[in-house]
């Protein structure tokens, strides 16, 4: 029964992404280069001073804040296992396809954190929220399609991405000698639950505090020891970079097999790691007070060019100047830790199984933050009943312990499709409406070329203010 699931699932993947997802992401993306004049590579440094900009009002939410809880769920276990699966099963050019991913995803991450921001709300505490959801409803005027794409992304963040993570972080234990197939994955779903679970008690300020503390230590940890495995190895860089484009446009290798090529295992894992274009951190955008919504979207692009140029670029080049072996059975997290022990010994595999349990728990409570957006559109707009929330959050703790007791295939293969559902839906509406993104651009750098803080105001861009909440 589970090899006809897995069988099943894994058709529905492969035919999602080659060829209706790689061919929307590729127009999408490279649609908004164009239309932004390249953005995201144009006013790179723009986005760099707008992360430190405070918040406009005290006490709410800031760019960096709310920057830090959508890098929260694109940094995780993608990064670790995401990029070593691909160039276990893919090939070392999955890392080339991921980089292509990353530039041209940054700017569908520009125009849909724009677009959360524009037509974002404001609940009776002042706070601010929002996400594709509404932008669907108040400017396509879809509310059914809205629904859909919360449906989606309750399914994604709650359930399938959950499943991969505790997936993923039981999978670390597997190079240690006490590692056990029907005991330790029990231990490590339970302990994880019941963590998760205890820190969900605390609601969306926990979250964004958290976070904003832990994301940045860890992230830079990862990135210092990488850089030490990759100098102990610098006589390999120039072959690495090698293999890696040779692969990359081995068309024969990529057309012969399709579906298990590097070119689809570096567009499928590049966009389960930076989430560029899926829907997801629009969610945690909507909710920075700022004086014009492109400053988040700049904001934003930096988050995509953390997750993969930095952070899926350093496990790649860890991994390939060691030279150590990549095969199906290694791949996960043993490719990784086995790399990594090449100059750390036996703590190396100690610090990735670290590093993943921070990975891990951040990324969970970033997946659920966004599901609670959903929660509260599904419902009308207004929170759902404590009672109704608990029980969802036991649901929550439930599939965190499942996920680490599931199998490889299945976890990935749930987490594609799902995440795949939220992108068909998000991408096409993000390019229907892509002259309102495109025209706040230009309010924006009109502004600041006359030299003011940009301020934004709908009617200024033609914007019904009726459809708006917040920029009238």
């Amino acid at each position: 029964m589970e090899q006809l699931i897995t069988d099943i699932l894994t058709k529905i993947d492969d035919v999602m992404y080659y060829p209706i997802l790689i061919i929307v992401m590729a127009i999408a993306g490279i649609y908004f280069t164009i239309l932004t004049k390249g953005v995201q590579i144009r006013l790179f440094k723009e986005s760099c001073r707008l992360v430190v900009e405070p918040s406009e009002e005290k006490g709410k939410t800031s760019s960096f804040q709310a920057l830090m809880v959508s890098t929260a769920s694109r940094v995780g276990t993608g990064n670790i296992i995401g990029v070593s699966t691909a160039i276990c099963l893919g090939g070392p050019g999955a890392v080339f396809w991921m980089w292509i991913m990353c530039i041209i995803g940054a700017a569908s991450a520009f125009m849909e954190s724009t677009l959360a921001q524009i037509y974002k709300r404001r609940n009776t505490e002042g706070q601010c929220y929002g996400g594709p959801a509404y932008y669907i409803e108040r400017a396509l005027h879809a509310k059914w399609l809205a629904y859909i794409f919360c449906v989606f992304l309750i399914a994604t963040y709650a359930v399938g991405f959950n499943l991969l993570c505790s997936y993923n972080l039981q999978d670390t234990f597997k190079v240690y000698g006490f590692y056990d197939t029907n005991v330790t994955p029990l231990l490590v779903g339970g302990i994880l639950a019941v963590l998760v679970g205890y820190c969900l008690l605390g609601g969306g300020k926990r979250i964004v505090k958290l976070t904003s503390f832990i994301v940045p230590f860890m992230g830079v940890s990862y990135v210092l020891i990488s850089l030490i495995v990759i100098l102990f190895n610098i006589k390999n860089i120039p072959s690495m970079f090698v293999i890696i484009f040779r692969d990359a446009f081995n068309l024969k290798a990529i057309l012969g097999g399709v579906s298990g090529s590097c070119m689809i295992y570096g567009i499928k894992r590049g966009l389960y790691s930076n989430e560029a274009g899926v829907g997801s951190a629009p969610n945690a955008s909507a909710s920075a007070h700022v004086s014009h919504p492109a400053k988040q979207g700049l904001v934003q692009t930096l988050s995509v060019y953390i997750d993969t140029l930095l952070l899926c670029t350093a496990t790649a080049l860890m991994c390939l100047s060691t030279g150590v072996e990549r095969s199906v059975e290694v791949s996960g997290s043993a490719y990784v830790q086995n790399a990594i022990s090449t100059v750390f010994g036996k703590a190396g595999p100690i610090f990735i199984t670290v590093a993943m349990v921070l990975f891990a728990f951040t990324t969970l409570l970033g997946n659920l933050y966004y599901v609670d957006n959903a929660l509260i559109f599904l419902n009308k707009k207004k929170e759902p009943s404590k009672r109704f929330m608990m029980i969802f959050h036991i649901i929550c703790t439930v599939i965190v312990f499942v996920g680490a007791i599931t199998s490889m295939d299945i976890a990935w293969a749930m987490a594609d499709i799902t995440m795949g559902g939220m992108t068909l839906i998000n991408l096409p509406a993000c390019m229907l409406l892509g002259k309102v993104a495109i025209d706040t651009l230009k309010d924006y750098e009109k502004q600041k070329k006359d030299g003011k803080n940009p301020v934004f105001l709908g009617k200024n861009i033609g914007i019904n203010t009726d459809e708006l909440d917040y920029w009238k």
